[in-house]
């Protein structure tokens, strides 16, 4: 298992689009994959289904935790943390 915490900072955080995003890019991998909101002390939730994560209410700068339990669990993380840190298709601020 692995996890890593990082900072949203998209101005929108993880509303509908960027959220689809994610769930697309989490679903491409065989790990489990959770989000949890560290700010608003939300979830986990299942990163693959959109549903849940938006439930999480993730928005800028708002601390999450990722984390990945299977056999690519790195490749995993590193690709979500990329997504995040890329700004998830919209303008990042830091």
């Amino acid at each position: 298992m692995r996890s890593v915490e990082v900072v949203m900072r998209n101005p929108s955080g993880l509303h509908a689009r960027p959220a689809t995003l994610f769930t697309e890019a989490a679903a491409g991998f065989a790990a489990k994959v959770t989000v949890e909101n560290l700010t608003r002390g939300n979830g986990p939730v299942d990163a693959k289904s959109m549903l849940m994560l938006l439930t999480a209410g993730v928005s800028k700068d708002h601390r999450i935790r990722l984390v990945a339990d299977g056999a690519d669990e790195d490749a995993a993380i590193d690709a979500l943390v990329a997504l995040v840190e890329s700004g998830l298709g919209e303008p990042s601020t830091a």
